[in-house]
């Protein structure tokens, strides 16, 4: 299979699909491998890191995607990207569809193969290429905190950290899962006083043997987050809202009870989702204030991280994506009921339920697509 790895064009992302190494593991499986000229350099990698294990350098999106057979790369396709789409084209990214109809209708239209790596889950009910780059969030995410807290970025100027005879400053965390774990770790480090809410008593639990003693445990109810709500300096929401609810889990209203200058940190990025008030910014603008709470709420926390992001999100989603170089898409998609999961558009079709719900548009099954029964 010919396979590219795009360099990306969305605002400040500076993450590559795929490592040097991870191009050494195509060709040594005889795949010929595209990459975009100046795909790596935003994490550290030249033409000649990838030129040396293999790779061929093509000079412009426009070649890269004709000659490809799967596109390779990190963010969804953007509109200055919609032109490259075609038939039979797999583009195997996050692609987040719900959240982009014209990129859907762009997928649809073209008949290209979209496979997302968010939807791809595991026998857990885990999602493993979310895994790593969600625990690069939750710690990015507290990183934020702590610059957005100062008075010069217009914050409350209170330092996230215990420092003597001064009021340790109180954390918040909804969820328990990868994100909500990686920013409890740095935020308890700091010696600050660390509440995680969660339905899931067995995360709960998993968070009680992992996380010192200065992180209190909560059932996520309303009447513990109110508490939460009134007493916390940062929030931060690190669960994922299902894209088909319409109600969100701290409302406009709520924001009332919060300290003023506070800040909430929306490490899942779910515009008008679990927090009534997010919608999602950029590093270039990343804040905003809604009824005098400061809102951070970036959509790609981890490329500011962009080599250690590249190397993690590789080592998660390389295995996933030789098994559709090896095999084929189809017969990948009808052997890994995993990776099924993730399709997303299919010879015309909307293959995922989320997003036909969300999107208010007809939605089948991937099986029946690929002729399962």
């Amino acid at each position: 299979m010919i396979v590219g790895i795009a360099k990306e064009i969305k605002n400040n992302e500076y993450r590559v699909a795929c490592t040097p190494n991870g191009v050494k593991e195509f060709v040594k499986r005889d795949h010929t491998v595209l990459v975009e000229s100046g795909a790596g350099l935003g994490s550290n990698f030249s033409d000649e890191d990838y030129s040396e294990q293999g790779a061929e350098i093509v000079n412009s999106a426009e070649e890269l995607y004709s000659r490809s057979e799967m596109i390779y790369k990190v963010k969804e396709i953007l509109p200055e990207e919609y032109k490259y789409l075609r038939e039979g084209l797999i583009i195997f990214t996050y692609i987040h569809s719900n959240a982009h109809r014209d990129q859907t209708d762009a997928f649809l239209n073209s008949k290209a193969i979209g496979i997302a790596y968010e939807d791809i889950d595991d026998p857990n009910g885990e999602f493993p290429l979310l895994k790593p780059m969600s625990e690069i969030a939750g710690k990015g995410g507290f990183i934020a905190a702590l610059n957005f807290c100062q008075s010069i970025h217009g914050g409350s100027g209170l330092l996230l950290a215990r420092v003597h005879g001064v009021r340790i400053p109180e954390i918040t965390i909804i969820g328990a899962g990868n994100a909500g774990l990686g920013a409890a770790e740095l935020a308890s480090a700091f010696g600050n006083k660390v509440t995680i809410l969660d339905i899931d008593i067995n995360k709960l639990e998993h968070a009680k043997n992992i996380l010192p003693s200065n992180v209190e445990l909560l059932y996520s109810d309303e009447q513990n987050l109110i508490k939460c709500l009134k007493r916390t300096d940062v929030l931060m929401n690190c669960i994922l809202w299902p894209k088909w609810r319409t109600d969100h889990l701290v409302t406009r209203e709520m924001l009332k009870l919060m300290k003023p200058k506070s800040l909430i940190v929306d490490v899942s990025c779910d515009d008008n989702g679990a927090i009534e008030t997010s919608r999602s910014t950029s590093h270039d603008d990343p804040i905003y204030v809604v009824d005098g709470i400061i809102h951070y709420v970036v959509d790609n926390i981890p490329a500011a991280f962009p080599q250690t992001s590249t190397y993690s999100l590789c080592n998660a989603t390389l295995p996933y994506a030789l098994q559709i170089a090896d095999k084929g898409v189809k017969k990948a998609l009808i052997d890994n009921k995993y990776l099924r999961r993730g399709l997303t558009t299919w010879d015309g079709h909307l293959t995922l339920e989320e997003t036909g719900k969300k999107q208010n548009r007809p939605y089948t099954t991937p099986e029946k697509v690929l002729g399962i029964k």
